[in-house]
């Protein structure tokens, strides 16, 4: 009785592990009733093998590596509703640490990584264990050979489910039982295979640009500032989800309004973002470039390759280029690539006040702050400013302030001292939600804001959400964003054959292209004649 307890105890164990999902909507109890074909092909696959150590060693650390694909999978479903490649997103182990840190400090952040590698020590020494137990008590040849047999007829079975779902065959109807975990991992390899022959093909899509040697690009802006204001985790979920629309739309309305008093058009649409959840740089990435940054791979290769972003354009009009960027505080030598002349990361904006937690500073600070750090120049400016405030934690939340009270940032001291710790916020998925769509609407506040205050000047501005927010705050899978664009009416009418929507709320159904168009298409767009008639040449 004990023995049987003990080899139940063990097969549970492997069972788990085989049934264990990798997304957060199929964990649920109901993920136990799938039948895991590898059980019986693992367990009488050790009584056949008996005492082998070595074979009880190297199939307890594949079981571990299907864990922490499935564990990693998760991760990256939950933050950016994909899954994860190992290739392209290892990375983002250091960056998820980084944040941690600074959500709960240090200490915990150092005990979390001690925890996780004892979890995973003590999940490998299970896993052989029991898989020593199913050697050690059969050891008659004539149960080993007819476990042999039947571990053969169950690997068979097994093959047939796994390269039915795979599509390297297919039957009338799927094989009882799922082999549902040998999918998973076999199609993970094959992604991986399959990303560094894209990475490779990328590469030599990026040399090839029609519009590299174009020349008199942007002449149609006859020398007008242009600032492109990025807002964190803005995307569709602010028109469609009603957690979300009321508040955001009549903060829009408002703006719409305001804006308008200054004599500026306005039109928006939708692009389709390369990232939801995160990454903010793929999507930043995809923009201006002009190549689709879906992932860090192929982000790192359009970087490697030369290519020219719209930055680049905009120096060879005679523009001075600039990147207001409060979210840097490490180094950045990826911006060397980027087209900048001028780069101001965190600590080259002076701002006094107290920092919100992950946020270094809110964002009305950075569009008070920015204009006065240019520098004299006689060429007309090409501003990138990446605002951060509606950046998750989205705690604590800041307040807009009288622009002439901004001063130092002292100012928002008390504010960065309120509400709840990120630990404490996250317990409470309804409250994630609703503090999401506070820091988002006073990222809109602080946006519209400022570009009402440059009706005067009369540049173009440009606004747009980088990504979505994760999954679970956005309420859909959808990855658009809205783009806003703000200027003289006679420059607005360059963009009428985008058919975007006149005002800040872009119509639903409007036309929704992918993020990495916006290169080409502002490129065409104001250039006078278009510059289709020059590419190439």
């Amino acid at each position: 009785m004990k023995r049987a307890a003990g080899l139940a105890l063990a097969a549970a164990v492997i069972f788990a592990v085989l049934v264990l999902p990798n997304h957060p909507g199929t964990m649920k109890w109901s993920a136990l009733n799938r039948w895991p074909l590898e059980l019986p092909v693992l367990l009488l696959g050790m009584v056949a093998v008996g005492r082998r150590l070595i074979i009880t060693h190297i199939v307890a650390l594949l079981l571990l590596v299907a864990v922490v694909i499935k564990v990693a999978d998760y991760a990256m479903f939950s933050a950016f509703n994909r899954t994860f490649n190992p290739i392209l997103d290892t990375f983002l182990i250091g960056a998820g640490l980084s944040l941690l840190r600074d959500s709960v400090g240090g200490v915990l952040t150092g005990l979390a990584v001690i925890g996780t590698a004892l979890l995973l020590v003590l999940l490998f020494l299970a896993l052989e264990r029991s898989l020593r137990l199913w050697t050690a008590h059969f050891p008659a040849p004539q149960i080993r050979a007819s476990a042999a047999v039947l571990a053969l007829l169950g690997t068979g079975w097994a093959a047939a489910d796994a390269g039915h779902h795979l599509e390297h065959w297919r039957f009338d109807k799927s094989p009882p039982g799922t082999a549902w975990t040998t999918r998973l991992t076999v199609k993970r390899g094959v992604e991986m295979r399959e990303t560094a022959i894209e990475l490779a093909r990328f590469a030599e899509e990026a040399q090839n640009d029609p519009y590299a040697d174009a020349a008199g690009l942007l002449n149609a802006l006859d020398g007008r500032d242009v600032i492109l204001i990025w807002i964190e985790s803005y995307g569709r979920a602010s028109f469609d989800n009603p957690l979300y629309a009321p508040t955001h739309l009549a903060t829009l309305q408002a703006a719409e309004a305001e804006i308008a008093q200054t004599g500026m058009a306005m039109k928006s649409g939708w692009l389709t973002s390369p990232t939801a959840g995160g990454q903010s740089w793929l999507a930043h990435g995809a923009f201006a470039s002009g190549l689709w940054t879906s992932d860090n791979g192929r982000y790192n290769a359009m970087l490697a390759s030369g290519h020219k972003w719209l930055f680049h354009f905009a120096q060879d009009a005679g523009y001075r280029t600039s990147a207001i960027m409060p979210a840097i505080t490490v180094g950045w030598p990826e911006s060397l690539v980027m087209g900048f002349d001028l780069i101001l990361p965190a600590a080259d904006i002076p701002y006094a006040g107290a920092k919100f937690r992950w946020v270094t500073m809110p964002d009305q600070f950075t569009l008070a702050a920015y204009p006065a750090l240019l520098p004299g120049d006689t060429r007309p400016d090409f501003v990138q400013i990446a605002l951060i405030s509606s950046h998750a934690p989205w705690t604590p939340i800041p307040d807009m302030v009288p622009w002439d009270a901004v001063g130092d940032g002292t100012v928002f001291n008390d504010m960065a001292t309120r509400g709840p710790a990120p630990k404490d916020l996250w317990r409470d998925r309804d409250a994630v939600r609703d503090a999401y769509r506070r820091s988002v609407d006073y990222a809109l506040q602080a946006t519209f804001s400022h570009v009402s205050r440059l009706g005067n000047a009369a540049p173009l501005v440009i606004v747009a959400g980088d990504h979505q927010a994760a999954g679970f705050v956005a309420g859909s899978d959808n990855k658009d964003v809205a783009v806003h664009m703000i200027g003289p009416p006679q420059v607005l009418d360059l963009i009428d054959a985008w058919d975007w929507t006149d005002g800040l709320i872009p119509a639903a159904d409007g036309p929704v292209r992918r993020m990495d168009s916006f290169r080409n298409d502002f490129l065409d767009a104001f250039t006078r004649p278009h510059v289709s008639a020059k590419v190439g040449q």
